[in-house]
């Protein structure tokens, strides 16, 4: 049912969506693989789609940590909301993940640690992917990474341009295979959200 609905949506938002299948339990491990979940107070996820990702956040983060979901595909939002209705500290946005200096404030997040994204930037618009990209090297805070997937690696150069550090490592049990690209600027110290 999921995969259906996944292809359809890709169908109609192939700019958007990315992908025809849901990302494998692999590339979830491997998208997985540097958080430090001991650690980690806040964490955004940018495109959970049907929640894959999502749902390895959640069984391994601590119960405290507040994860924020953003999505702007209408189908994937209901079926996130209805799928995690009962999970404390998570919260679901619909929205666009340009946004995302707003969505925090709205819950109050001061800062994030982790953002993981599902975002197709190979094929979202550039103006879109460099605002996205740019909030997110603001509420970052120092050593927290941004931790996405693509399916080439055409897009790192993209990447380093608004991060110092980028980490790949390559995902071969995916359909297509795929590169997991973490980024961070550790020497930067970023301060808080509220300019703190």
């Amino acid at each position: 049912m999921k995969r259906l609905l996944f292809l359809f949506q890709y169908i109609g938002n192939p700019r958007t969506v990315g992908a025809i299948l849901p990302s494998s339990r692999f590339l979830g491990d491997k998208m997985m693989e540097g958080i430090d979940f001991k650690k980690a107070k806040y964490i955004v996820e940018y495109g959970p789609g049907t929640g894959v990702f999502t749902k390895k956040l959640l069984e391994k983060r601590n119960p405290e940590t507040i994860i924020l979901l953003v999505e702007q595909n209408k189908e994937f939002y209901s079926l996130l909301k209805e799928k995690f209705k009962d999970e404390r500290n998570l919260f679901i946005v619909y929205g666009s993940a340009e946004n995302i200096i707003e969505h925090l404030r709205e819950y109050g997040i001061p800062y994030i640690d982790y953002v993981i994204s599902g975002l197709p930037f190979a094929s979202l618009p550039k103006g879109v992917s460099n605002k996205i990209l740019l909030e997110t090297s603001k509420i970052l805070k120092k050593d927290g990474e941004f931790i996405t997937f693509q399916y080439t690696l055409f897009k790192k150069t993209f990447f380093e341009q608004f991060f110092t550090k980028i980490d790949v490592k390559r995902e071969f049990r995916n359909v297509p295979p795929a590169y997991v690209f973490s980024c961070s600027m550790p020497q930067n110290d970023m301060g808080e959200l509220y300019g703190v």
